[in-house]
């Protein structure tokens, strides 16, 4: 099977292309080779950049693939683009979504393929919704090949997930804690979450590529293991050695002094969730997540210490998040 990645080397991808690889599956990835850590070396790089449209054309002109899975796409400029070009080369069409177009607030806490998207909180999640509706369509008039994933917070070596922190640079929240500093965690800590690591999502994902019942289809993939907030927080802590300094700030009070974050915790993080992944498991019936939390951020850290060029500290995520604290602790004082 000859899989195109668009993409291919973010903390989802790059394990989903080890798993490709070790299923003996014919990979290619089109990025701009800068990443060469998560390049896997048995894939077959297509050197290019997404944002130049035309020498993507150029280079992908004399190529077809059994699937396409664009890891990059989040706008519907982008999806009208990728139908635009695939069309009549691929047979299946794997979109990137996110769980976070699931209805908020949630009419249930239980989340299924069949719950209504919409998200009036969160630009990003608005414009994943938007590029779904597009390929539904496309799906509907023209049967483009499509099938939707929808990814929830999935984590892997380069990241401690957290609700606010800097990603990117996950030693931030570490640094926090090690120091002895507050770290907020929003409303109680009490609400429901869901972390996966991306090793298992990879089992799930794999198993649709090529799969033709899973053309028109959308899925989500999850870990079945939930926690609250509070939880994921002192895992973090018990897996480091030090009691995290908690302090439970309200989201709409975050959200006013820092929309940045407040978006992103209206929008996805400060609801409950559980996801009933029966259907990801009715497709692909080895799909099964084996990694749980705990593990999973020994892992990280574990990686993190042997790669120091990854744990560098933001300093400015610090000083919004101790603005935060001190507007909250002052009108607290009040």
């Amino acid at each position: 099977m000859k899989v195109l990645f668009i993409g291919g080397t973010g903390i989802i991808s790059a394990a989903v292309s080890e798993l490709c690889i070790k299923k003996g599956i014919d990979l290619y990835l089109f990025n701009r080779g800068l990443n060469t850590e998560f390049i896997n070396k048995n894939a077959k790089l297509i050197q290019g950049d997404i944002s130049n449209r035309e020498d993507m054309k150029s280079l992908l002109k004399d190529e077809t693939f059994d699937v396409v899975v664009d890891w990059l796409a989040f706008t519907p400029e982008d999806i009208k683009f990728d139908i635009e070009l695939f069309k009549n080369k691929t047979k299946q069409f794997v979109f990137i979504s996110s769980a976070s177009v699931y209805q908020k607030p949630l009419s249930n806490y239980l989340v299924t393929e069949k719950t209504p998207i919409s998200n009036p909180y969160w630009k990003y999640a608005r414009n994943k919704i938007a590029c779904e509706e597009l390929l539904v369509n496309e799906y509907n008039k023209e049967g483009f090949p499509v099938t939707i994933v929808r990814p929830s917070f999935t984590y892997g070596e380069t990241l401690i997930p957290a609700a606010i922190t800097n990603n990117k640079k996950p030693m931030t929240l570490i640094n926090r804690i090690k120091t002895g500093k507050k770290v907020i965690v929003h409303g109680d800590g009490s609400s429901l979450w869901v972390m996966t690591h991306n090793s298992d999502f990879a089992k799930g994902f794999v198993g649709l590529l090529g799969n033709e019942k899973a053309i028109g289809e959308t899925f989500h993939i999850t870990s079945d293991e939930v926690l609250t907030w509070n939880q994921i927080f002192r895992t973090i802590g018990k897996v480091i050695g030090v009691e995290p300094n908690i302090i439970h700030i309200p989201t709409d009070f975050i959200n006013t002094y820092a929309p940045q974050i407040g978006e992103g915790l209206l929008g996805d993080k400060a609801t409950s969730v559980v996801f009933d992944n029966s259907k990801i498991k009715n497709f692909v019936p080895e799909f099964n997540c084996t990694v749980k939390y705990e593990e999973g951020i020994r892992k990280s850290l574990n990686w993190l210490e042997l790669h120091p060029k990854y744990c560098e500290i933001d300093n400015e995520n610090n000083q919004i998040i101790d603005m935060i604290i001190a507007k909250y602790e002052t009108a607290f004082e009040q």
